[in-house]
């Protein structure tokens, strides 16, 4: 017999995305019955990592064209028109909000809001909070959501599956990671905030969490991932960790040279080294180019050897102690405690690392779903704002505008359509049950989760990294189809069910492959470059067939790609220029 709770509302994820989500819900319905699950305390979530800080037009010089027009072009012209421009009108007064709740916005010696640049953008328009910006607003978010009785957290519960009766989304069944028992959670509505699936790749900036799993949870469900072959790379990850060095180092002045202390970006049409400061030009080029300038350099022999493979350096020691302490304090803290030195005097080594996914969960700008009652946001979610690649900074708005959006539209479906057919639940609910016993913990097998995990994401990096074609994509999705059969001979060491650490990490594993799947198929269907899907057998950006989103849908066998047309509104396109 399985448990039943229900709620009105239920909320996948307590990261930014999610916690606005149920605050917004909380605000406009306070009788709502609002339920937070998540794998981890929500304080854990992966956005307290984001260092740089959130896009909103604040100041005089700046407008909301502007900011709209940095986006689309960032995206290479593969965003939705019509969701970055309501994106850029909402996202000032969602961090105007999070400043009435008390983030600790970093000021002008006026007392006004601090801005700075980030890459891609031609004005300065990042908020930020010093260099721990993810960590201040999660805070913020989360103690606002603590002032709301109608919100119910379940903490360390582990989604595994929706539950879809007539036609909708009724809930989902879930791990109680404590007891390890399965229990299902009816609700009216379901919104989707899991964030991202760098983990599918073996050197990422993303924590362990991010294994794609709401991504996977619709995909099962029916429900197509969009653009997901569009993976972004940041320049500046540390070697040996993955760990970021934010672009926050370059917005306030950092520069990268190479082995002969060259400032290289300058051969790659991103400008002159011109004095500082120089916005949309060399450092503060869009992330995907800078990625590729690196590979560009490595291939001709300028990075350096280290333990870890090539590297360059970001030097910012000319900014001076005072100004680093001020502005990116955890920059240097993260450099002396992981790689052993002081950027104040010496220059920091960095690599590209796996970021961000720009794909995900299909959604309109409501965060709404193909399936009804099912909905989405955050980084699991793609509206999409970020195309083919996205600007740095956009990624913590996104997560508070559609969270709230996504937060107000699914509790006006939950008022509507309350949670019924239990007794057709309760059976997904035992079904599901029976599946990871006989799939996951069953009493014989040979195949083990570490080797299956590493088989996975050195497939990824060796067909999905910066630049691809056809013959490396083949055989990663050759290779994930065989990581896919080996799955089903999975054998676990430990067959308990109380805080079963690697019970949960075979469930993730099986949640990766699917991500992983979606990235590979989607990335061969498109033969043209754009953004962060560079292929080298197929140089040149092709509008005329791929003007268009991927949809990839779950099958028996590969996944079944269709498109989509991107929506243009007054941005025709056009071609990309930075550093002029």
């Amino acid at each position: 017999m399985v448990d039943v709770l229900r709620h009105d509302l239920l909320i996948i994820g307590g990261g930014a995305a999610g916690l606005r989500a149920a605050t917004a819900a909380a605000q406009l319905h306070p009788r709502l019955n609002i339920a937070i699950v998540s794998k981890v305390y929500p304080m854990r979530s992966h956005t307290v990592s984001a260092e740089g800080g959130a896009g909103g037009v604040i100041k005089s010089n700046d407008s909301l064209d502007e900011h709209i027009q940095d986006t689309i072009s960032g995206s290479d012209w593969l965003a939705d028109q019509d969701a970055v421009e309501l994106f850029v009108r909402e996202a000032p007064a969602e961090l105007l909000q999070l400043e009435h709740w008390g983030c600790p916005w970093s000021r002008e010696p006026d007392g006004s809001v601090a801005v700075r640049p980030f890459g891609g953008m031609q004005k300065e328009r990042t908020w930020f909070a010093a260099d721990k910006t993810g960590f201040h607003l999660l805070h913020t978010l989360f103690q606002t959501s603590l002032q709301f009785s109608s919100i119910r957290r379940y903490d360390e519960w582990f989604a595994t599956r929706l539950v879809v009766e007539n036609g909708r989304c009724q809930g989902v069944v879930a791990i109680e990671l404590r007891t390890g028992q399965i229990r299902l959670i009816s609700a009216g509505a379901v919104i989707l905030a899991t964030g991202g699936a760098g983990r599918i790749f073996p050197f990422t900036t993303n924590g362990a969490i991010c294994t794609g799993d709401g991504m996977a949870l619709a995909y099962r469900a029916g429900v197509p991932l969009k653009d997901m072959e569009f993976v972004q790379y940041h320049p500046t990850g540390l070697p040996g960790t993955g760990i970021l060095i934010t672009e926050a180092a370059r917005g306030e002045g950092g520069i990268l040279v190479n082995k002969d202390g060259y400032r290289y970006l300058q051969d790659y049409g991103l400008g002159p080294p011109d004095p500082w400061p120089r916005l949309r030009a060399m450092e503060l080029g869009p992330r995907d180019k800078l990625s590729q300038c690196f590979v560009y350099e490595m291939q001709k022999g300028r990075t350096i050897q280290g333990p870890y493979g090539d590297i360059v350096y970001l030097d910012v020691r000319h900014l001076g102690e005072k100004k680093i302490n001020e502005k990116i304090p955890f920059v240097r803290e993260l450099a002396r405690k992981y790689v052993g030195i002081d950027p104040v005097h010496e220059p920091i080594p960095v690599r590209p690392v796996v970021h961000y996914m720009m794909g995900g969960v299909h959604t309109d700008a409501q965060g709404a779903t193909p399936l009804p009652g099912l909905y989405a946001a955050g980084e699991a979610a793609c509206v999409s704002i970020n195309g083919a690649n996205r600007l740095g900074s956009n990624s913590l708005s996104e997560c508070l505008v559609f969270g709230a959006r996504a937060g107000r539209a699914a509790a006006a479906f939950a008022r509507e359509h309350p949670a019924a057919d239990l007794a057709a639940l309760e059976a997904q609910s035992r079904d599901e049950e029976r599946r990871i016993t006989t799939t996951v913990l069953r009493a014989e097998g040979t195949e083990r989760v570490s080797t299956l995990r590493q088989e996975m994401q050195l497939a990824m990096e060796s067909g999905c990294g910066i630049f691809r074609d056809e013959a490396s994509l083949q055989e990663t999705c050759n290779r994930l189809a065989r990581a896919r059969g080996r799955f089903m001979r999975l054998w676990l060491d430990d067959r308990s069910r109380v805080y079963n650490t690697e019970l949960v990490a075979a469930l993730e594993l099986d949640f990766m492959l699917d991500a992983a799947e979606a990235v590979a198929y989607s990335a061969l269907a498109r033969t043209e470059s754009r953004g962060s899907h560079q292929r080298t057998d197929h140089p040149q950006r092709d509008d005329a067939r791929f003007l268009k989103h991927t949809l990839a849908y779950r099958t028996g066998g590969a996944p079944r790609v269709d498109y989509l047309d991107v929506a243009i509104t007054r941005w025709p396109p056009a071609q990309r220029v930075y550093g002029g």
